[in-house]
């Protein structure tokens, strides 16, 4: 029998897992729970994790979010949805967050009691984003009001008061521009297609029609009728050319036809022949003077020959000073300053403390009783006790610590955005202080995307009429902080630059990490380690949406397997609020600033020891396979 499980809200757990699967009307629904952002795949939900003391808010944003997906699950259907869905951005935004309301107020018709659980999920996401402190629609985005107001007004319901704000703020916009397509929303909500048509109304009625794209409904007859008039002009011509060849036929001549025949034989010896010559010129002639076909191209990633991307056109590698005025960057590292100094004290003695255990490590590695170097001082007494006894010098062996170059890889995606940015940015800031204090030079990095949803290489897949598993589907930002070779002086505003509005968006963590360990790879030192701060899975939204659900997943742990082959750089990670083991086999895991003074001084000094297995005791971290 197997053992019953300690935790408290494993029974919970459970019953909500079996209550979604029944509400989906799909028994073979997956069901997990991680502290990754939830997320709903072709075969499966994620929701939000539950933890021991199962508090009241954790359980309405579980249920809230199994009841959302479940119920998008139930009346969604991928096909009419795509049929459909605009090509423009902001477009596609307005259809995404209506089509969800619709799923929404539609179960909750049907099941009141999933209602007040969504409400509870929308009061929660409202609160975290702040929504009920914004006081202008230029603070929130138009397509939140737009899925906000669909929802109040086919259920009824009041909002929470957050959500309830933002619908309020852009509801005179929405209402003197629709009015009219509104009047038709009862009628429309149970049936996706008629709400389709309804959703595309009212972005056009918002001023976005020019983002629309063509009318599916336009399409269907007009390929007909050309096809009919195709298969009428076509049908004559036929008929008449069939006519033609059978007089032809039977007025030629016996003679003629055995001649043409005769020409016809011929002509294709000749044709066997010629083949025939070139297949035997391209064997005998030497494998340098072989006709070479053209190179294929190069595989996008060196971890995984078989990742796609569908266009790097729109990707961008960008140093951080041009990416914000400097006036801006030094407003912003001022703010964050002013988030560092409440711990200002721990800091400080963590960079203290952290520096003396790195020193001391370098100053172990000496060579005594040598011939010549530096005078030992502490011999002296031997050559006063005996003057025949030659004098003894000390020299520092060169370290492996002495040779070393520190890459600091930043997650900078949306779900840092808040709390787990700051403590990313203060690591960065504490680790590259303290390091360049030590004579290790430090490199930092961050990767994120342009847009949200794809951006411009989305736009050009939709252009070319979304070609089945396009591959990565976004436009990368990889940044720049602080080049290794550069003091941090010269780089300290730079890492503001992670409170700056709007620059946080998705991640892909795999293409990111196999961009920094290239940069590594290409330094003359001879230990080279490579830091990954982030909060968990790789994220991409319009990637996802077209390719398998582990597809960036996946190609992380490509990445990080390619690394641990190569043996060239050192990987481990730190992970913000979240357990990044299941990625990398190095790892630790900090919620705050304040843990950063505590174990993390030892394991991060750990990293530094030239003994393998030392580090290994230190950091208590299992052996990479």
């Amino acid at each position: 029998m197997s053992k019953p499980s300690d935790n408290p809200a494993d029974p919970f757990k459970k019953a909500l897992a079996e209550a979604t699967k029944v509400l989906a009307d799909d028994p073979d629904l997956g069901v997990s729970y991680s502290v990754d952002p939830p997320g709903m795949t072709n075969d499966g939900v994620r929701l939000p994790q539950i933890s021991r003391r199962m508090t009241r808010d954790e359980v309405l944003m579980a249920r809230g979010t199994a009841d959302s997906y479940a119920l998008r699950r139930k009346y969604h259907d991928a096909g009419t949805f795509n049929r459909y869905a605009p090509q423009g951005q902001m477009a596609r935004d307005l259809y995404e967050a209506m089509e969800m309301a619709r799923c929404e107020a539609v179960g909750a018709r049907a099941m009141p009691g999933t209602a007040g659980n969504i409400d509870a999920k929308i009061g929660a996401e409202a609160a975290r984003k702040g929504y009920g402190d914004v006081t202008s629609t230029d603070d929130v985005p138009l397509h939140v009001a737009a899925g906000y107001l669909i929802r109040h007004l086919a259920t009824g319901r009041t909002l929470p008061g957050g959500a309830d704000n933002v619908m309020q703020l852009w509801r005179g916009f929405i209402e003197e521009n629709a009015a009219e397509t509104l009047a038709d929303l009862d009628t429309t909500l149970a049936d996706q297609s008629a709400f389709a048509r309804f959703t595309r109304k009212m972005i056009e009625d918002l001023g976005f029609g020019d983002q629309l794209g063509e009318d599916p409904d336009a399409e269907d007859p007009d390929q007909e009728d050309e096809a009919e008039e195709s298969d009428d002009e076509d049908q004559p011509d036929s008929s008449g050319d069939d006519d033609g060849s059978d007089e032809d036929d039977s007025e030629a001549s016996p003679e003629q036809s055995q001649d043409q025949s005769q020409d016809a034989a011929e002509a294709q010896m000749a044709s066997d022949e010629t083949a025939d010559m070139e297949t035997g010129e391209d064997a005998d002639m030497p494998e340098g003077e072989a006709p070479m076909d053209p190179p294929p191209p190069a595989p996008v990633s060196d971890a995984d020959p078989n990742y796609q991307v569908f266009s790097t056109r729109f990707d961008e590698e960008i140093r951080a000073e041009d990416l914000a005025e400097p006036a801006e960057l030094e407003r912003l590292r001022a703010y964050l300053d002013q988030q560092l100094d409440p711990l200002k004290g721990a800091v400080s003695r963590l960079a203290n403390k952290l520096q003396r255990r790195l020193q001391a490590q370098q100053n172990r590695s000496w060579e005594f009783d040598l011939e010549e170097g530096i005078l030992d001082a502490g011999r002296l007494a031997r050559v006063v006790a005996n003057p025949t006894t030659p004098l003894s010098f000390k020299v520092e062996r060169d370290t492996e610590f002495r040779d070393t170059v520190v890459t600091l890889l930043l997650d900078n995606s949306g779900s840092m955005r808040g709390r787990p940015i700051s403590i990313a940015a203060i690591c960065a800031d504490v680790l590259a202080r303290t390091l360049e204090r030590c004579q290790v030079k430090v490199e930092i990095l961050g990767f994120t995307t342009r847009a949200w949803k794809g951006g411009q290489s989305r736009e050009a897949w939709l252009a070319e009429g979304r070609p089945q598993t396009p591959g990565r589907l976004n436009d990368l930002r990889h940044i720049i902080y602080k080049h290794a070779d550069a003091p941090w002086r010269r780089a300290r505003s730079n890492l503001g630059l992670m409170m700056k509005e709007g620059l946080l968006k998705e991640n892909i963590d795999g293409e990111a990490l196999e961009w920094a360990h290239r940069r590594m790879e290409r330094r003359t030192e001879a230990r080279k380690i490579l830091m990954v701060i982030s909060d968990g899975a790789p994220v991409d939204d319009s990637t996802l949406s077209v390719n398998p659900a582990n597809y960036l997943e996946r190609h992380l742990r490509d990445v990080i397997a390619m690394v641990g082959r190569r043996r060239a750089v050192e990987l481990l990670a730190i992970g913000i609020g979240h357990d990044v083991t299941r990625y990398y086999d190095r790892a630790v895991t900090i919620t705050d600033v304040e843990q950063l003074a505590g174990a993390m001084t030892e394991q991060l000094a750990g990293l530094f020891d030239s003994d393998p297995r030392k580090r290994a005791r230190v950091l208590g971290m299992r052996k990479a396979s």
